[in-house]
This record gives C-alpha cells, sequence and structure tokens, in this order.
C-alpha cells in the first residue's frame, strides 16, 4: 500500500505541475519505475502462490495488463489502486460508508489524473488543467454530465468509460445501503407488540405449574 501511494505521489505531480525541471521529472520516473518493479514482483509471487494459476490469471487481468504493458502507464495507476484495495479493502469491510468514500475519493483523483495526462496538449482538448481535470471526474462520477468538459482522444474516452461505470458502481453501492437501512428499520419489531416465543411458552408454563403446587399445599396445611 505504501508503494502504491508513494507512484501515486510520482505520478500526480509531474501531471499536476508540468513545469518541473528536467532533473526532478526524471527522478520522479525512476520511482514509478521502481514501484511498477514491485508490482511486477507482487503479482508473479501470487501467481506462483496461487493453488490455480490459470484461474488467478484469468480471474485478475487488470493486474495482468497493468504489469504486462509498461508502456500505458496510466495502467499502472490502476494497479496502484488495486494494491490499496487489497489493504484499505479489507479494513473498512463492513464500514460501508467509509469504504464509499475512500473508494470515490481513489476513484475521482486517479481518474482525473490519467485523463489529463491524455487530453493535456491535444488538439481540441478542453481539459488542460488538473482544476478541469478534477471538475470532469467529479461531474462523471456522479452520471450529472454537464457537458462542459469532454475528453476528445481515445486515450481520455476509456477513462472516461472506466469511471462511468465507476460511478454506477458506487451510487448503487450507496443506493442498496440506504434502502438495506430502510428496510432494517421499518422491519424492526416493536417489543411491547411482539408475539409470544416457545421460550416464553415455556417460562409462563413453569411458573403456572409453581403457583399450582402452592395452592395445593396451601390447600394441605388448611385441612390439616
Amino acid at each position: 500500500m505504501i508503494a502504491a501511494l508513494v507512484f501515486l505521489v510520482a505520478f500526480a505531480v509531474p501531471i499536476v505541475n508540468p513545469g518541473l525541471p528536467r532533473g526532478l521529472r526524471a527522478t520522479l520516473m525512476t520511482v514509478q519505475d521502481v514501484v511498477w518493479a514491485i508490482f511486477l514482483v507482487d503479482y508473479v509471487y501470487r501467481v506462483l502462490v496461487a493453488p490455480k494459476k490459470w484461474e488467478f490469471v484469468r480471474k485478475h487481468p487488470i493486474d495482468l495488463a497493468a504489469v504486462a504493458l509498461p508502456a500505458l502507464r496510466p495502467l499502472r495507476l490502476v494497479a496502484a489502486l488495486s494494491f490499496v484495495h487489497q489493504v484499505a479493502g479489507e479494513k473498512l469491510r463492513g464500514h460501508v460508508a467509509m469504504y464509499v468514500a475512500v473508494a470515490t475519493i481513489l476513484v475521482v483523483t486517479i481518474s482525473s489524473l490519467a485523463v489529463l495526462n491524455a487530453e493535456r496538449g491535444e488538439p481540441g482538448a478542453s481539459i488542460e488543467t488538473w482544476q478541469d481535470a478534477l471538475w470532469w471526474s467529479f461531474v462523471t462520477v456522479t452520471t450529472v454530465g454537464y457537458g462542459d468538459y469532454a475528453p476528445v482522444t481515445a486515450e481520455g474516452r476509456l477513462f472516461a468509460v472506466g469511471l462511468m461505470l465507476c460511478g454506477i458502481a458506487l451510487l448503487g453501492i450507496v443506493t442498496a445501503s440506504l434502502a438495506s437501512w430502510l428496510i432494517e428499520r421499518i422491519a424492526e419489531p416493536d417489543p411491547a407488540k411482539q408475539p409470544a416465543t416457545a421460550a416464553d411458552v415455556t417460562a409462563l408454563t413453569e411458573q403456572v405449574r409453581e403457583l399450582r403446587a402452592e395452592v395445593l399445599a396451601l390447600r394441605g396445611g388448611q385441612g390439616t
């Protein structure tokens, strides 16, 4: 997870600030390559220890693409997101609100960086700054779609499709969680109106038996 966050910073800084000195830019590119190598080693290790190796490869196509196609650097962001999800996802499982918040922040940030990297300087491009890209990501992930900013390159549109799918998934999680909460509140039983259970009937029967024994004992005492 630390390596993924380091990669995100090394990837983001040159995109947000394109006027960096050449030496610093080269250093950040080297950091990206080192972290990508860590991703590659991790993927190979997971394949080797997997009981069913081909099934593991088949179920993790994004990880495979991220390490097998180093020329497509934006795909490394997907690998970084996968690393963060592996760690943070387990910690936040069961905390739907926190999970959705973290996932939304990561998806919006990564998408804005990726689309800005693809769009900046292209003919007819309207997304030229990170502020524009961030606004576009928020509008797209919420499925609002004002249309004031839109990608014009094939790579940018590919990221837009991925962001739209993520937005639908996140909104679906929020809607399902809210519906589940409402159903639980509506179906929550009222203790005053809750029907008697088998345990309640058994306890009441035992009390009646004890009362009957006490009555019989009192009658016997009065007869003597």
